[in-house]
């Protein structure tokens, strides 16, 4: 039997998980991006608004490698299963009840006007701590399961979920956009993609429930005890393996936050694009990113997962010289163009993730180290990478932006050369 078909309920497992949890958190990226601002933060400038949203958004990543130490412990200790069905309650929670937080308008009414951003806020750091271990336990799920030679392929299964998420989060913006009037949008149309999160988590739980734990990870407990803190483990035997996994995972989280909700912001608002228009534009390019990790996935299969991630980054370094003209070209189809561009080349830093970081480190400490390493790159590359680049484009430096990829890139170059895989 074709491995795929063998392991497809594993398969489906690493997917449906990840597509529904990165759908939480793309959907508070496409809303921080178009109204949060101005409901809950309401006495700033557009340009102000528009940062502190970012913000907000920023919050999730601080809280991410907290969610990996806390989620990577009981990963490392009871097992994988079990702590993906929980990262994935915690976080569907957290976006549910974002669908029914008060406006600072609402909370002001009240007398508590500060209520309003402090719950968001809360709320971010939720979604932020149940991501943090998803993707690693995701990831350890499809590879810990793969046959040799298909580890990459296997391993690319969590990474679908974010084009799969993109998708179906993105997309319903853009029905949305087109049904409601902009009025009824910002006043109640932005809940209801919050709101539809609880279908699919219960989707998502459902597949989880079914599948068992890793082999990789039972026959690592036949031959010893878990350790009693996995997490001090980790730093005090593989400490340079965390350095090096964290800058692997750079150069993902800023093409990708750059090229969606970094962009979509400036887009509709700097650059005077038609919100709808520019949601599409993105959708295509969204094609991009799924076909980048099919073929780095694939690749990483025939000549190796850490050649691949080379690649990758050294194309981030040349792609970070024209992110920033392609975005004020002026034409729309220019913008599609490096976007798709952009989404492609982290297909290829992104895709090959799942089956390198897992190398970096031993089964009773895996969990912890990929998580880790994947969640504090996310800090650098994903949270402090739009905030800057929102500080660069509302000082008229946008164009100036793509060093930032740049940046990234040559990060990650230097964290994938330098990592060496366990015994």
């Amino acid at each position: 039997m074709h491995p795929v078909r063998q392991h497809a309920r594993v398969l489906s497992a690493a997917l449906a998980g990840t597509a529904v949890e990165f759908y939480d958190f793309y959907i508070y990226a496409t809303a921080a991006a178009l109204v949060f601002g101005p409901l809950f933060f309401p006495a700033q400038d557009p340009a102000a608004q528009l940062a502190l949203s970012f913000l907000t958004f920023g919050i999730a990543f601080v809280a991410r490698p907290v969610g990996a130490i806390a989620f990577g412990h009981f990963g490392d200790r009871i097992g994988r299963k079990s702590t993906l069905v929980a990262s994935l309650m915690l976080m569907g929670g957290s976006t549910l009840l974002i669908a029914f937080l008060p406006t600072h308008a609402m909370a002001e009414g009240w007398g508590a006007g500060w209520l309003a951003p402090a719950l968001l806020c809360l709320l971010r750091f939720g979604q932020g701590f149940g991501l943090g271990g998803e993707w690693g336990g995701a990831a350890l799920l499809a590879v810990e399961n793969a046959p040799k030679g298909w580890e990459a392929r296997f391993g690319a299964a969590p990474q679908f979920g974010a084009p799969v998420g993109f998708l179906a989060a993105n997309g319903l913006f853009l029905l949305l956009g087109l049904w409601l009037p902009e009025a009824e949008f910002k006043a109640w149309g932005w809940r209801i993609p919050f709101l539809l999160s609880a279908v699919l988590v219960g989707l998502g739980l459902w597949v989880r429930l079914r599948i068992g734990e890793t082999p990789q990870f039972r026959a690592a407990l036949e031959q010893e005890k878990p350790p009693a803190v996995p997490l001090a483990r980790l730093f005090a035997q593989h400490g340079w393996a965390v350095l090096a996994g964290t800058a692997g995972a750079i150069a993902c989280f800023a093409i990708f936050y750059l090229a969606t909700a970094f962009a979509l912001g400036v887009g509709t608002t700097t650059l005077g694009y038609n919100r709808t228009e520019f949601l599409t534009a993105q959708l295509a390019a969204n094609c991009f990113l799924a076909l980048g990790i099919g073929v780095a996935a694939h690749r990483a299969d025939k000549q190796g997962s850490r050649s691949t991630l080379a690649l990758g980054a050294a194309a981030t370094v040349v792609l970070g010289f024209v992110f920033g003209p392609g975005l004020q070209s002026g034409s729309l189809f220019t913008v599609f163009a490096t976007l798709s561009a952009a989404l492609f080349v982290m297909g290829y830093v992104y895709g090959p993730l799942g089956a390198w970081l897992p190398t970096l480190y031993p089964p009773l400490v895996r969990y912890s180290g990929v998580s880790v390493a994947f969640n504090a790159g996310g800090i650098v590359g994903g949270a402090l990478t739009p905030f800057v680049a929102q500080g660069m484009a509302a000082s008229g430096n946008l164009i100036f932006v793509g060093l930032l990829i740049s940046v990234a890139g040559l990060m990650t170059l230097i964290g994938v050369l330098s990592a060496r895989p366990t015994a």
